[in-house]
């Protein structure tokens, strides 16, 4: 299987399947495609025009099947290695997991545009600057917390649904994100936090991100490369 990504250090999309794959263990070829713009024109999407009808990352291809969109790719990847715990076991749990993997693929817009990932980043000042000037940014938080702490009180830890799965992985960019700005969390899930962090896909990732070294001014709000 080949997996097309984008760049880790921004990538929050890409992050979630290579995040999942690599925790459990699953062989893929990683297929980097360098983001230059997201422009019709741009070499990314060129490249991906030929991988998938929505010139986006990430991908999965497997044998000639391309399976996009980080939904797909999970539900995929389930049903393909049914061995694997992916999703919970149990019917109830299982499907309380995918309501929380949707609410975060369709949600917290808020959260998503004003702190962009940036791992390599620390930008609390600017994170302070946002939740004083967004409240919308403070709701998404504020779910993102009371989730979080109903889904592990229900599993008793230590991860979302018990041992890590699907649902962990999906909220792994936001977990990213909540470092880059430094934006606070109770004591409970900023615990739950630390340890989605230390994973060893999660882990993995961020290794790797760090040694990217790829200055993306579009994908930079709040720096310029003199800044950096």
């Amino acid at each position: 299987m080949q997996l097309y990504i984008g760049n880790k250090n921004y990538s929050s999309w890409s992050m979630r399947p290579w995040v999942l794959m690599r925790h459990f263990a699953i062989a893929f070829d990683e297929v980097m495609v360098r983001f230059d713009s997201m422009e019709a024109g741009s070499l990314f999407k060129q490249r991906m025009a030929g991988v998938t009808p929505t010139g986006s990352v990430p991908v999965l291809v497997d044998d000639g099947l391309a399976v996009w969109d980080t939904l797909a790719i999970a539900e995929y990847l389930a049903e393909r290695f049914s061995e694997h715990p992916l999703w919970p076991s149990g019917m109830r749990e299982r499907a309380r997991a995918r309501s929380l993997c949707a609410e975060m693929h369709s949600g917290f817009s808020a959260l998503r545009s004003a702190c962009p990932q940036n791992i390599e980043a620390s930008l609390p000042e600017v994170g302070q600057r946002i939740l004083r000037e967004h409240s919308a940014v403070q709701a998404d938080l504020q779910r993102l917390q009371a989730m979080w702490t109903d889904a592990l009180h229900a599993s008793g830890g230590p991860f979302l649904f018990g041992a890590f799965g699907i649902a962990d992985a999906y909220f792994a960019p936001v977990v990213g994100r909540l470092r880059t700005y430094g934006l606070p969390l109770d004591a409970p899930t900023q615990a739950y936090a630390d340890r989605v962090w230390a994973s060893p896909g999660v882990a993995a990732w961020v290794r790797e991100a760090l040694v990217e070294r790829d200055f993306l001014q579009f994908e930079e709000p709040y720096r310029s490369s003199r800044e950096r």
